[in-house]
């Protein structure tokens, strides 16, 4: 229920998002309140990371790179992004619980390694393209 709660509010604010996309001066001058956004995004996102790693362990965590996945493919509107991120999200982690238990069947892969194996280059390219664009 809280998940559901936060997804309604991130929704709700993807005007917000859009907006701060151009930057906060942008935002400010279409009407956005600079503060309240900054305190609500800021605050449910805190819930919704921590009530995911809370009801899903770490794997859940890895899910949180499918934004940027779907950023990198050029999708930038939030009204978007948001159900695309919530899907991918899952879909992501339940494609990786699928290939931990039948690559090496009858044993196991923690699914742990699969996630890292799909975040952790997507993290890496991420990390990258922020170093050449600071320069």
């Amino acid at each position: 229920m809280l998940l559901v709660v936060t997804y309604l509010v991130f929704f709700r604010l993807s005007k917000a998002l859009n907006a701060f996309s151009l930057g906060e001066q942008e935002a400010q001058h279409i009407g956005i309140s600079i503060e309240s956004a900054k305190n609500r995004i800021i605050i449910f996102s805190s819930i919704a990371v921590g009530a995911t790693v809370a009801f899903n362990g770490i794997i859940g965590f890895v899910g949180l790179v499918v934004p940027h996945i779907l950023r990198i493919t050029g999708s930038y509107n939030h009204r978007f992004l948001i159900p695309a991120a919530a899907l991918g999200g899952g879909l992501l982690l339940s494609l990786s619980d699928l290939a931990a238990r039948t690559l090496v069947a009858p044993a196991e892969i923690p699914v742990g390694i699969i996630t890292a194996l799909a975040g952790a280059p997507v993290f890496l390219f991420i990390l990258l393209q922020q170093k050449h664009t600071f320069r």
